[in-house]
């Protein structure tokens, strides 16, 4: 391949991929503004026609802002490749070192900063426009400004290391480099899940046991008659930050630890409560988490052995904007060129991905019915879609694209179904 064709190539797969994005978010507006004034029959006699209207309106602004996001995102990889940003940082980088390593760990540090800076206001409009004008946002100035330090100083104590050690072993460990960042990669991200739950989420939220009353035995019953075995139950303080609503799994091995956040706590009722936890034992059950964990990782390896293809041909880094001198190559330059491109490649694949995603949400669901009540888990659902004002309407093939979860008509009735 000639860096020309490589060239036409990548801005082929940008424009049908934008192309792509907007026509599927343009008919997700239409789709839920032409069903923003009547209430699914399903839904009737639990949602009314106001939250309903909320929850499509809610859409709409977040979806239009993902419009915005998604041209920006386009225009910053244009700046980055053909516009010379990426050989413009390179060139700065090598100002302040002659060392190969820290010119590349500066490139990422630098990249990383300009792409951070020019997503902040599309943040800072999402949590305090959008999320607040719809009632969700708690977030202080404040609050807000002490996660984004938090956030740099973890990018700083465990990204900086860790994308040295990449870096190390592109230029130290020959030509089967990728299989050595693969399992440094891989060990780093075990890693995480073991520290996440005790050390990294401390770092932004408070976690506290769960009290003593019907929601907790409720819940060591069906830990019991399920087998699970955890470090504990938490509640999380997730209303500091919004008012929606949520229950997870965190940790691996015995530092599996469940988490619920205080506002879904003081929506549902104890029943309710139980079967949204029996769905979430069901991924545990039904080894979704193991599955997900060996697919990435088995993904990872893929891509990386792709790279280290890739950074050996000329034409991949002249072909996306990047001079340099013959025989020179940079770990850091390919590192960033390819995370630019694979996206673009990947996905028009995400209906795949989704699907595979909203089999295993059937799958818990099921286990929830035979552990709990489909009955109390359908209820929780529908109020979880109408305090987080998801939509209920959603664009069949807008949904086929983006959502890891099954469209809310599809759910309930399957679990209507279960119940009956």
């Amino acid at each position: 391949m000639t860096a020309f064709s490589f060239t036409i190539l990548f801005l082929a797969l940008l424009a049908l991929n934008l192309g792509l994005k907007l026509w599927l978010d343009w008919r997700q507006v239409a789709h839920v503004r032409a069903h923003r004034d009547r209430v699914p029959p399903q839904f009737a006699a639990r949602i009314a026609l106001p939250a309903h209207q909320k929850a499509a309106d809610y859409t709409i602004a977040k979806t239009r802002l993902g419009m915005i996001d998604e041209i920006v995102a386009v225009c910053l990889a244009l700046l980055f490749t053909l516009g010379g940003g990426l050989g413009w940082l390179y060139a700065v980088s090598g100002s302040f070192t002659d060392s190969p390593l820290l010119r590349d760990l500066l490139l990422l540090v630098g990249y990383a900063l300009i792409a951070g800076a020019v997503s902040l206001p599309l943040s800072i409009y999402s949590t305090f426009g959008i999320e607040a004008r719809f009632g969700f946002n708690k977030m202080t100035w404040t609050l807000w400004l002490g996660d984004l330090l938090k956030g740099l100083l973890l990018g700083i104590l465990l990204g900086l290391p860790l994308a040295a050690v990449i870096l190390w072993l592109m230029q130290s460990a020959g030509t089967w480099w990728w299989l050595y960042a693969w399992l440094a990669w891989s060990a780093f991200q075990l890693l995480m899940l073991v520290l996440y739950p005790t050390v990294i989420a401390p770092f932004f939220n408070k976690f506290t046991p769960l009290e003593e009353g019907a929601v907790k035995a409720r819940i060591e019953a069906l830990l019991a008659r399920c087998g699970f075995q955890s470090k504990g139950l938490y509640v999380m303080d997730g209303s500091k930050r919004s008012s929606h609503g949520n229950a997870y799994f965190t940790g691996f091995g015995a530092a599996k630890r469940i988490v619920f956040f205080d506002t879904l706590l003081k929506s549902l009722e104890p029943a309710e409560v139980e079967a949204v936890l029996a769905h979430e034992l069901g991924h545990f059950k039904r080894r979704h988490i193991v599955k997900r964990i060996a697919w990435t990782f088995f993904a990872s390896l893929v891509f990386l052995w792709i790279l280290s293809v890739l950074m050996q041909q000329p034409w991949f880094y002249a072909g996306l904007g990047v001079a340099l001198r013959a025989g020179e190559t940079s770990n850091g330059l390919a590192l960033l060129l390819f995370s630019l491109f694979v996206p673009l490649v990947t996905f028009p694949l995400s209906p795949l991905f989704a699907a595979y995603s909203r089999k295993h949400e059937f799958e818990a669901d099921r286990y929830a019915a035979e552990q709990a009540s489909a009955g109390d888990l359908a209820h929780s659902l529908v109020k979880m879609y109408e305090d987080n004002a998801a939509t209920l309407t959603p664009d069949p093939l807008h949904s086929a694209f983006y959502d890891s979860h099954p469209p809310a008509a599809v759910r309930i009735a399957r679990l209507q179904a279960a119940a009956s």
